[in-house]
């Protein structure tokens, strides 16, 4: 494969068919590593990994999906395929060719949905789901394992009574394993996602809810032709690994499954030294 040697552009926006704005960061030059962030996040969500990336010779490109971060705070178009689309017109507007795609939690879910309908055409080389939600989150009859949908209606309850303090709640908990005995709490990466969170739009976070765990990528990950590095943590207490790395493995044609013992949801922050050494390894084998 030819990498491309397009230099980055350092950031800007682009302005979609409906007209919104999707804020983007392009550093560096090389093949291209296409980062996409979690609910409810913004690409500065992939600071360890963009300068990691970028000192080896990489172009590093992250984006704010819409209704995140400083792209437009939508209302509507806040579901997998739009945002798939969305990511769609920013590679054509790069111009990205033989690019690996990197995607965490939602963002993993949107890489597969991204992957499987526009990666044709040499737009993708590699593609990594990191804690990601496919196959399907939610429990139905055809997936047993899943969580019930109490579980994202709590979700949507907490954040329409007071988001601010459900944005602390979740990063000082659950998200990095700062909840777990002996946890070596970070306030700074605390603080960080809840100030990421909180320039979002909570229309879009609200409706994401819906799009990260109702989606099912069953037939994405089926059609995804490209290799695929699948990462998870075994102590990931917002996508559970039995329901979705491990079920996500067996539909992909070229996967390749990494479990990381102990590691939280949030693990490309909390161990970024042991996931970049990995992704590294991937991107060049």
């Amino acid at each position: 494969m030819t990498s491309q040697t397009k230099s980055g552009s350092g950031s800007g926006t682009i302005t979609t068919r409906d007209g919104t704005q999707i804020f983007y960061k392009d550093w560096g030059t090389g093949q291209p590593v296409v980062f996409h962030h979690g609910w409810p996040l913004s690409s500065d969500d992939w600071d360890a990994q963009m300068l990691f990336f970028l000192s080896k010779g990489y172009r590093v490109i992250a984006h704010d999906r819409r209704g995140h971060g400083r792209s437009t705070q939508t209302d509507i178009g806040n579901e997998m395929d739009t945002y798939a689309a969305d990511v769609a017109e920013l590679a054509a507007h790069l111009d990205l060719k033989d690019a690996i795609h990197v995607g965490h939690s939602t963002g993993g879910g949107e890489v597969a949905r991204y992957v499987a309908q526009y990666g044709s055409s040499g737009r993708v080389a590699k593609a990594v789901l990191i804690g990601a939600v496919p196959p399907i989150m939610l429990k139905t009859p055809a997936n047993p394992g899943g969580l019930p949908i109490e579980v994202f209606d709590g979700f949507r309850s907490a954040q329409a009574a007071n988001r601010a303090q459900f944005f602390r709640d979740v990063p000082a908990g659950p998200f990095y394993g700062f909840n777990r005995p002996g946890a070596e709490v970070s306030q700074g990466v605390v603080d960080n996602w809840w100030r990421q969170g909180m320039m979002g739009g909570t229309k879009a976070h609200y409706d994401c809810i819906k799009a990260f765990s109702e989606t099912d990528f069953t037939e994405d990950l089926k059609a995804i032709d490209v290799p695929v590095l699948v990462m998870h943590g075994d102590d990931d207490q917002i996508v559970p690994i039995a329901d979705s790395a491990l079920l996500a493995i067996k539909l992909l044609k070229k996967g390749e499954l990494k479990i990381y013992k102990g590691f939280p949801h949030g693990m490309a922050t909390t161990h970024a030294d042991i996931i970049n050494a990995d992704l590294l390894a991937f991107f060049e084998a």
